[in-house]
């Protein structure tokens, strides 16, 4: 692991509040200020003497800038009391500056060797902020539900994948021979041209496959890319086959994931804290839906849900236009709307999804993309083969951006899916770039976040 030093978001505020020399009554109250072992003194350099006599503290060292370390005689003061302690030592004579004595922290950095593509997750310009989250959380003991293709073996995901359930009911669309099962291996959703409503062939898409990795590939294991809850658990559910997937599957799919009961299938013994739906399609949210998803709030799941890839208004499509989720857009790694994402007041956030313009692939072909968001992947065009690496595009991309900060938050403490959600827009930034139509609260920051919570 790589270490830059650095202080962490919240040690950098408490800096930010050291007390200013002057009389103990005028001298500014440093809200919020923590508890601290020690504390740093500064003289101006006129001060013929650089040594406190206050008795509620002993000196315990010089630094090479000409401060003073000083330790409270009295362990372990509380907030008030450091604040009053600092405010004292702040009018002894020829003093300028108090400060807590702030221990610094490693900044992680992952050593996957492709983590250097994945400027979603560090760039400032389009990126989420994720390193300085990491410094306190890592998505453990929080499990998130993908609601999906499947899922493919891959050896820089599979340590995190718990078992999942297949929810296809229709043995055409699931291509296993059979109904619902405790299977959610993806058997590829591939067709041939003039099935599906396509003129054209289509390759399959490993999409949960993809989607799980930016969520919770295994990080710092030196091996491909890393994941944004490095310590979460992903929970795959299998909905979507040949030709997608029905609504009843998927309604029943949330109601499991998040622990509710679903008739002649076997409870989940690992509920959901998070459900990522990178899926949709064009209409009003249904009642199914609705109450589905209602549901899973009810039993405290978020639920994130990717805007749809129409460059149109969210409202015209489900269940990303359906209450009680966090909806979310693409933006490019210039920091613009994607110029496919779906936009408008249902949004909620936004997350990097990539844009990559690309002539139309020949039939039966997967292209890469040098500017969407690399995950895991298999390079079967129909049926698995072996695993890779792979950039896609999408909604679908950025929704488990959302899911994977979601995990991280939850992981840190317990709050509700309005909390999530809430804290997620407070803590968003503006676009640096582009967006009509409109884009939420702006692109999600997990460390500002993670920090606030």
């Amino acid at each position: 692991m790589k270490k830059r030093y650095t202080g962490s978001l919240a040690a950098l505020m408490i800096a930010g509040l050291a007390v200013a020399a002057g009389p103990a009554a005028a001298a500014p109250a440093p809200v919020g200020v923590l508890a601290a072992d020690n504390f740093i003194v500064s003289f101006a350099d006129s001060a013929e003497s650089h040594q406190i006599t206050h008795p509620g503290v002993t000196e315990i060292g010089e630094t090479s800038v000409g401060s003073v370390v000083v330790r409270p005689v009295s362990r372990g003061l509380t907030k008030a009391g450091a604040s009053r302690l600092m405010r004292e030592l702040a009018a002894q004579p020829g003093v300028v500056s108090v400060e807590p004595d702030l221990r610094m922290t490693a900044q992680f950095t992952p050593n996957d060797p492709r983590y250097a593509e994945q400027w979603d997750l560090f760039e400032a310009t389009g990126g989420i902020n994720a390193p300085a989250a990491w410094d306190t959380t890592s998505g453990a003991g929080v499990t998130v539900a993908v609601i999906d293709t499947g899922i493919t073996p891959h050896s820089d995901l599979s340590g995190n994948v718990l078992p999942g359930f297949d929810f296809i009911s229709d043995a055409a669309t699931a291509r296993d021979g059979n109904g619902r099962d405790a299977n959610p291996n993806d058997e590829g959703d591939w067709f041939n041209a003039g099935e599906c409503g396509s003129t054209t062939p289509e390759a399959s898409s490993w999409h949960g496959t993809h989607v799980s990795g930016t969520i919770a590939a295994l990080t710092n294991n030196s091996v491909g890319v890393a994941g944004i809850a490095r310590n979460a658990k992903i929970l795959p559910v299998r909905v979507l086959g040949k030709c997608g997937g029905f609504t009843s599957d998927i309604a029943d799919a949330i109601t499991w994931a998040s622990g509710g009961r679903v008739a002649r299938v076997p409870a989940n013994p690992t509920p959901a804290k998070v459900i990522n739906l990178s899926l949709g399609g064009s209409g009003a949210c249904g009642t199914t839906f609705q109450r589905a998803i209602n549901g899973a709030v009810s039993r405290g799941t978020t639920v994130v849900v990717a805007a749809g890839n129409s460059n149109a208004n969210v409202s015209g499509f489900s269940p990303a236009n359906c209450a009680n989720v966090v909806a979310v857009a693409a933006n490019d790694r210039a920091g613009n709307r994607s110029f496919y994402s779906n936009f408008g007041a249902g949004i909620d956030v936004t997350a990097p999804g990539g844009e990559v313009r690309l002539e139309t692939d020949p039939p039966g072909t997967r292209s890469q993309p040098q500017n969407g968001v690399l995950s895991t992947l298999n390079t079967g065009m129909t049926v698995q083969a072996t695993e890779t690496y792979f950039t896609y595009m999408g909604t679908s991309m950025a929704a488990p951006h959302v899911a994977g900060l979601a995990a991280l938050m939850l992981s840190k403490t317990t709050l509700t899916p309005a909390q999530v959600e809430a804290a997620l827009k407070a803590n968003a930034r503006p676009l640096p770039g582009t967006c009509a139509g409109g884009c939420g609260a702006g692109i999600i920051d997990a460390a500002r976040t993670v920090a606030a919570i």
